[in-house]
């Protein structure tokens, strides 16, 4: 999974070519660390269709300011660089997946 910050966020991001799901999250997050190895399946299992990238949120407090994050884990779908949907909170490979190909 890539990793973007303020540097890559744009290209990355907002000017993807498919629908890209943006994890912010931290190293000293308990939620955070238990949905990282969900997210790399998803990845591996989707990535044709989604990118999915994360986005620590201490590296890059302007893109969470920016985009309202108050809890983390938080995950954000991006589609034509437009915020579509949000998901707050460490999920299940079922619900990540749904939320991911919506």
């Amino acid at each position: 999974m890539k990793h973007v910050d303020t540097s890559n966020f744009e290209e990355i991001v907002l000017k993807s070519d498919k629908p890209v799901v943006v994890d912010f999250w931290a190293e000293w997050c308990g939620p955070c660390k238990v949905l990282g190895p969900v997210l790399e399946e998803v990845s591996k299992e989707i990535g044709d269709k989604v990118e999915i990238v994360k986005l620590n949120v201490d590296d890059s407090r302007e893109l969470t300011a920016k985009y309202g994050i108050r809890g983390i884990p938080t995950m954000i779908m991006f589609k034509n660089g437009q915020l579509v949907s949000t998901l707050v909170g460490s999920q299940p490979k079922s619900e990540v997946l749904k939320f991911a190909l919506s």
